[in-house]
């Protein structure tokens, strides 16, 4: 195996999932596909020798790929993505034919075009459960007829490392001989009662272990300078070759009403903790809440600073998370760029896979293709 491997990333976002591929020496990412504008330029910030183009996967084809780059179909090895799901309210055939389904018709489209060796597709946990279970049936069925051997599982990225409790679905279908071995989880919830089978486990990393070393800065307010020195390996692996100045680290200018209530939330806290008089009238469980600075966050969203959309009041400062901290609990080093407004970083952050994750995914599909061509 003495090329590197051509790997397509389809709907690629800012580039989590691809992270592993893009810092491995044995992968080469030739092509990827987005239709948000700003996140495909924020894709092309931080993978510049990739051909990207921003438009609709329906436009995307092994011909263009053919004509424009001289890659014919047999020549990619493997194909990453996943494509919302949502949507979807059909199932079997139909699924094919109803537009609400398009992207997920699209996405099976290029696989049967391009029939790379191996694919990997990354989606929400509740794939599981849609339909009664049956949709994920079906998109498997899908990939078999493709000639795929499929094969599921959840993965949640605390298990691996990444400060934040993030489960999804991870598909893996392939055309080698040799079955794709999922990786093994290195870390582990201390708070669940302990068994046999996770000793030499890490416990899982906590916020303060992932954001402590920035600058806790108050509402409305920016800094570009770090707090301390790295306090960790985590620290120092994000800080490796990052700008001198610290990116993307400003907090919004919330109003003061909000401002007092965020003060007085403890770690961890909810409204019920709050004076009545101090609780907002509207929203759900998990609004307006303070996180943990010992624990992993839950599963961040493109709302990571608006607290009254998710759980991302930090536990130390009245405030939500800052763009740079959402990036650090999605393991995205402090040299990550990103485009755009805040909304649009924190869409581009919020809707990517930790890089943690990505890079374990790797490690495990490149030892699957040294098993099928070094026949071991």
């Amino acid at each position: 195996m003495e090329d590197k491997l051509k790997v397509i990333d389809l709907f690629c976002g800012v580039g989590g999932l691809s992270y592993g591929f893009a810092h491995n020496d044995n992968f080469e990412i030739v092509v990827a596909n987005e239709i948000l504008p700003n996140m495909a330029k924020a894709y092309s910030l931080n993978h510049p020798t990739v051909k990207v183009y921003t438009e609709d996967i329906k436009n995307f084809s092994a011909k263009k790929i053919e004509e424009d780059l001289g890659i014919k179909a047999n020549e990619v090895d493997i194909i990453i993505g996943g494509p919302p799901c949502q949507a979807y309210s059909t199932v079997g055939k139909r699924l094919i034919d109803d537009l609400r389904g398009k992207l997920f018709q699209e996405y099976y489209r290029v696989l049967k075009e391009l029939n790379p060796k191996l694919f990997l597709f990354e989606n929400v946990r509740g794939l599981l459960s849609m339909q009664g279970g049956e949709l994920l049936e079906t998109i498997v069925s899908l990939f078999q007829s493709l000639g795929y051997k499929v094969q599921y599982r959840i993965l949640n990225a605390a298990d691996f490392g990444v400060p934040q409790i993030r489960e999804r679905i991870v598909i893996i279908g392939s055309k080698l001989k040799n079955d794709f071995c999922y990786p093994e989880a290195t870390h582990c919830n201390p708070r669940e009662t302990f068994n046999l089978f996770k000793k030499g486990l890490k416990p899982y990393l906590t916020l303060e272990e992932a954001i402590s070393d920035l600058p806790f800065i108050k509402s409305g307010e920016e800094s570009f300078e770090y707090a301390s020195d790295p306090k960790n390996n985590f620290q120092k692996e994000m800080r490796f070759n990052a700008p001198k100045q610290l990116m993307d680290h400003n907090a919004p200018n919330n109003n003061a009403r909000l401002v007092n209530m965020m003060e007085l939330l403890p770690d961890g806290g909810t409204p019920e903790d709050l004076p009545e008089e101090l609780r907002p009238t509207s929203g759900f469980k998990n609004t307006y809440c303070r996180l943990w600075w010992k624990r992993p966050t839950p599963t961040i969203t493109r709302n990571l600073s608006t607290p009254s959309s998710s759980r991302c009041i930090h536990p130390k400062a009245p405030r939500p998370l800052t763009t740079r901290e959402g990036a650090r609990i999605q393991c995205f080093p402090d040299s990550y760029q990103f485009y755009g407004s805040r909304s649009d970083r924190n869409l581009q952050i919020g809707n990517a896979v930790p890089t943690v994750l990505s890079i374990k995914l790797a490690r495990e599909i490149l030892a699957n293709f040294k098993r099928e061509y070094l026949n071991l």
